[in-house]
């Protein structure tokens, strides 16, 4: 590979172009009248609350089950969709077609938690009596309640992880530092470098980048008042309470810890999940999938990468969530033993 393709993707800050088109795909969409309906739920999706011990608050997830599942008795293996920066745990399954490709597939229950602005760590430091432990949310209070609730293969062997962008930083980061609790991870238009660039900006003594305020932009509010009564969870509908108060990484080793560049040597060669990334070509992070590509590729890890044309946007996310779903469907049911 070219050493030129090799470099440090640019950094995404919140506030920054990159960061902004996160949202643009849906303002369009949701930035209208308050009395437009609500278009029905996509076919098999249903929308779960439940009480999260590690952030001490009412949340919710959307979930998909199979066609047959009321009738059949079966286990099904779960794939979890992470959504990406100024997103919720809707836009996958109503905006992406993961409830589309996910009945499609058949056998598997696709599940898509909210993890609010928090690229789903634990967080340092939190401030005004939150507590903001999104790693523990995801991986102790999500996970063990799907698998008490619905029949699932509750075991590595029947989990699968992906997200977008703030989400694909999730899913890989989540994969690598529990390794035992998912048999394949994927990133799609992944912000992979977010806890390198933070740990580069504690260490020169670079602030904390402030989120940006829905008081800052009339077109950012009038979206939110519409998306906040869609998400409808007490105290977390809204961009400004959906932005944690406190500090994400106090140190350098804390953003460390949580850099998939590093935390990939942590896990033995013979225990890593399988990889899968993707980008858009004309994404400014697919540098960032081609760096840890390459990291791949001289460390004789195996993985699946795919670029396409296309930019940090919904039109691409939804040709890249049937590519990458059926993968991993594939990749849970082989470890399942249910293919030749």
């Amino acid at each position: 590979m070219p050493s030129r393709l090799i470099c440090r993707a640019r950094r995404l800050l919140i506030g920054t172009p990159l960061l902004c088109g996160l949202f643009i795909f849906i303002v369009p969409a949701l930035a209208q009248p308050a009395a437009t309906a609500v278009p029905p739920l996509p076919e098999g999706l249903q929308t779960v609350s439940f009480f999260s011990q590690a952030v001490d608050r009412q949340m919710k997830f959307d979930i998909v089950l199979p066609a047959d599942y009321e009738s059949s008795g079966k286990r099904y293996p779960v794939l979890y969709l992470l959504h990406g920066f100024m997103q919720n745990y809707t836009v996958w399954g109503r905006n992406l077609g993961a409830a589309f490709y996910a009945r499609e597939l058949g056998d598997v229950i696709v599940v898509m938690p909210d993890g609010g602005n928090t690229w789903f760590i634990n967080w340092a430091e939190s401030a005004d009596g939150q507590k903001n432990n999104w790693e523990d949310h995801i991986i102790s209070d999500v996970v063990p309640y799907v698998d008490a609730n619905y029949r699932t293969e509750a075991r590595r062997e029947g989990r699968a992880i992906a997200g977008l962008s703030m989400g694909g930083f999730g899913a890989l980061t989540l994969g690598l530092r529990h390794p035992d609790k998912f048999v394949s991870i994927a990133s799609t238009s992944g912000a992979l470098a977010h806890a390198r660039n933070r740990a580069g900006d504690i260490a020169s003594g670079k602030p904390m980048p402030r989120p940006r305020s829905t008081s800052e932009s009339a077109e950012l509010a009038r979206a939110d008042e519409f998306i906040s009564t869609i998400v409808d969870i007490p105290g977390f509908s809204r961009q400004d309470d959906r932005h944690p108060a406190g500090v994400d990484f106090a140190t350098v080793e804390q953003a460390q810890a949580y850099d998939p560049f590093q935390i990939i040597f942590n896990v033995p060669k013979n225990q890593l999940p399988h990889i899968y990334l993707d980008s858009g070509m004309e994404d400014g992070l697919i540098t960032t999938a081609l760096e840890f590509m390459q990291i791949l590729l001289i460390n004789d890890v195996p993985f699946e990468f795919m670029q396409a044309r296309g930019r940090h946007n919904s039109e691409y996310w939804r040709r890249s969530a049937g590519h990458f779903m059926s993968i991993q469907y594939e990749v849970m049911h082989r470890a399942l033993g249910n293919r030749p």
